[in-house]
């Protein structure tokens, strides 16, 4: 399993991880779409803009491997902002490549890239 170094393994100040520490030996938990309500906590909302301000920081729009990131965190933006890069994809497998959807990460996420200058 890749460790991405330097990404963060939580969204500062909470509990809401963002990395996993190692492989877990039962099986890798699979990534699964998540429907995000208009409902939830918004410490939810934050978590979800926090993490993609991570991915977007650390990868950009390049194809990353989904290594030590953590399955919960990713599936929620699953099938959305982050989509497989593989056909056919493995929900299995800590080598899946990955990729950001830019387009509908900025849509639905406007706070993580608040800081950019782009047109």
């Amino acid at each position: 399993m890749l460790k991405h170094r330097g990404f963060p393994g939580r969204l500062t100040g909470t509990d809401y991880q963002f990395t996993i520490r190692r492989a877990n030996p039962r099986g890798v938990t699979p990534l699964t779409r998540r429907e995000r309500f208009a409902d939830r906590k918004p410490a939810d909302r934050r978590a979800d803009t926090g993490f993609m301000k991570a991915l977007w920081d650390h990868f950009g729009d390049q194809p990353f491997e989904r290594g030590n990131l953590d399955a919960g965190r990713l599936s929620w933006l699953f099938g959305r902002e982050v989509l497989p890069v593989d056909d056919p994809f493995d929900p299995e497998s800590y080598d899946a490549l990955l990729v950001i959807d830019e387009t509908a990460a900025r849509a639905a996420f406007p706070d993580a890239f608040k800081d950019e200058d782009w047109a």
